[in-house]
């Protein structure tokens, strides 16, 4: 519902949500004296629900902090080219192509 709030009351509301979750996200995971099921409320339960490109965002940043900058790149490039061909393909299974 949040999500669909911001994104009725701002332009470019996906791109606020996905930044805002990515931020979210890496603050909370960097919370380590958070307990297991309150980090999982908040990474799995709110953030899951705003967005999941946060998660998106979230592993990709673990791939770069392991110094595994290719797949980092690879991870980003698939989810980027994939969810918009995957999109592409829901919306023309849809319109009955």
């Amino acid at each position: 519902m949040l999500r669909y709030l911001v994104g009725r009351a701002w332009p470019h509301g996906t791109l606020i949500v996905n930044v805002v979750g990515c931020l979210a996200i890496g603050f909370i995971v960097s919370r380590w004296s958070l307990e297991e099921s309150a980090r999982g409320f908040w990474v799995v339960g709110l953030l899951g629900g705003f967005t999941t490109f946060s998660a998106c965002g979230l592993e990709t940043l673990n791939l770069l902090r392991e110094g595994a900058y290719l797949p980092a790149a690879g991870n980003v490039a698939a989810q980027l080219l994939l969810g918009v061909g995957a999109a592409a393909v829901g919306f023309a299974l849809g319109k009955g192509i």
